[in-house]
C-alpha cells in the first residue's frame, strides 16, 4: 500500500535526500518518493505508521500527518 507522510521542516534537497534514504532503509519498505514542493514523502509499505513516523521525527522533522493513498492499484 501507498503511504503519505506530509513532513514539516523538509526545506531543501539534502532533507530531502536524508529523509529517503532513512525510510529507504526501513525493512519492509519497497519504495520510497519525496516532493519538497508538497513537502511529503510516498512510501510503498505495509510497515506501521508509527514505525515509518519515528524513522522521521529521529532525524529532527515534524510529521503531520500519514494517509493511505486510495486508488485501484493500492
Amino acid at each position: 500500500m501507498k503511504k503519505i507522510i506530509e513532513i514539516n521542516g523538509m526545506n531543501c534537497p539534502k532533507c530531502q535526500a536524508r529523509i529517503e534514504g532513512a525510510l529507504s532503509k526501513v525493512e519492509g519498505v519497497k519504495s520510497v518518493k519525496t516532493d519538497l514542493k508538497k513537502k511529503t514523502a510516498t512510501v510503498t509499505t505495509e510497515v506501521e505508521n508509527e514505525i515509518l513516523t519515528k524513522v522521521v521525527t529521529d532525524l529532527g522533522y515534524t510529521v503531520v500527518g500519514v494517509s493511505v493513498k486510495k486508488g485501484l492499484f493500492n
